[in-house]
């Protein structure tokens, strides 16, 4: 796993031993950042369920002003901050240690975001609970980019029925990401 593009192109990142985390491959994610590539300069991007932090590195690299990475996990944490020291990122991010739900209520003040980056366990419905928060929320405006990274079982129907429609889903061997904005008030 490397940083693809940007100021921290080709360095390697640390990811966690196990399977408590999913990496996003390197192939899905430069199809992820060429989608969203115009919403990155100069955004504040938020990484929820950040993992190794490789979502949000890859945004600071590209040229994100602000990236927040929401993780619970005391190991990922650790390498999250061991990943933007190593990239010389660590000026534009902000780590918070907790659980997705009570890091979002807490950053209501700081919105809207530009992106916001969901790579929730899957299955587990947690990508549907932060939708729902998200939905009456300052942090997703009109013009917020929500991203979803999720199983191809993850019903699209369940998603349209939180606020917000989807822009575009683009499908994988195992997952998908579902784009999404919020519906017009």
């Amino acid at each position: 796993m490397r940083v693809i593009a940007g100021k921290a192109r080709r360095i390697i990142l640390k990811s966690l031993e196990g399977d408590s985390t999913r990496p996003t491959l390197d192939r899905y994610k430069e199809t992820l950042f060429n989608t969203m590539q115009a919403y990155i300069p100069g955004s504040y991007f938020i990484d929820v369920f950040a993992g190794t932090g490789a979502i949000g590195i890859e945004a600071l690299s590209r040229g994100a002003e602000k990236a927040v990475f929401i993780e619970n996990n005391k190991k990922a944490l650790a390498v999250i901050n061991e990943n933007l020291e190593k990239t010389r990122l660590s000026e534009g991010a902000e780590v918070i240690a907790s659980d997705a739900v009570s890091a979002l209520i807490r950053l209501e003040h700081t919105g809207p975001a530009d992106v916001i980056f969901i790579d929730p366990p899957y299955n587990r419905g947690y990508e549907i609970q932060v939708l729902k928060l998200l939905s009456s929320s300052k942090l997703a405006g009109e013009d917020t980019l929500v991203v979803v990274e999720a199983s191809n079982e993850t019903g699209l129907a369940e998603v349209e029925e939180t606020g917000f429609r989807i822009l575009k889903t683009k499908d994988y061997r195992t997952n998908r990401h579902i784009f999404l904005q919020k519906e017009a008030e």
